[in-house]
């Protein structure tokens, strides 16, 4: 996953608007403006398509953190220079103060299943014995989850069937 997906599913995830975007960015002090978001939004084969770098990535997700748990007090955390998976997993799980179940959940709604000791082994010290990296299935199966959490109704839903009282059947999405 590249770093424009990620910035396009969050921000589809939780519904945010240019202005709320563009505040998260404020939240950390600093600027970007509505064309900047504009460009990080278009689709990669778009000739006006601006790549998102790590350091814009993890600024909004520092903005993230920020507008879901509170602005600290004091100086505001440095954006890493280099981003990866891990680091960003572990910057949503701080931003929606998820505890290990709510992550599994989360996962498990995107139809996949992974162990506490799994899961641990992503939010470890690179140096680490038991750390693994966080993979692209990864994070987009977690992405996918907050997306079935947060906007239910977005999903395709799988049909079903369910008998009247005149023993007819009716398949309904």
């Amino acid at each position: 996953m590249n770093n424009n997906d990620i910035i396009r599913r969050i921000r589809y995830i939780f519904d945010f608007s240019d202005s709320q975007m563009i505040n998260m960015f404020s939240l950390v002090d600093h600027e970007v403006t509505r064309e900047q978001i504009s460009d990080w939004m278009k689709k990669d084969d778009d000739p006006a398509h601006v790549g998102c770098s790590d350091a814009e990535l993890a600024t909004f997700l520092n903005g993230l953190i920020n507008e879901k748990r509170g602005k600290k007090e004091g100086p505001q955390a440095e954006p890493e220079q280099r981003l990866n998976n891990n680091i960003i997993f572990r910057k949503l799980r701080i931003a929606l103060n998820f505890k290990d179940d709510d992550i599994l959940k989360t996962i498990e709604l995107a139809g996949f299943r992974l162990s506490k000791g799994e899961l641990s082994a992503f939010f470890r010290k690179p140096n680490h014995k038991h750390f693994r990296p966080c993979m692209d299935q990864m994070l987009r199966n977690f992405l996918k989850g907050l997306q079935l959490h947060y906007r239910p109704d977005s999903a395709k839903r799988p049909s079903f069937q369910w008998q009247n009282n005149n023993g007819t059947t009716n398949a309904h999405r």
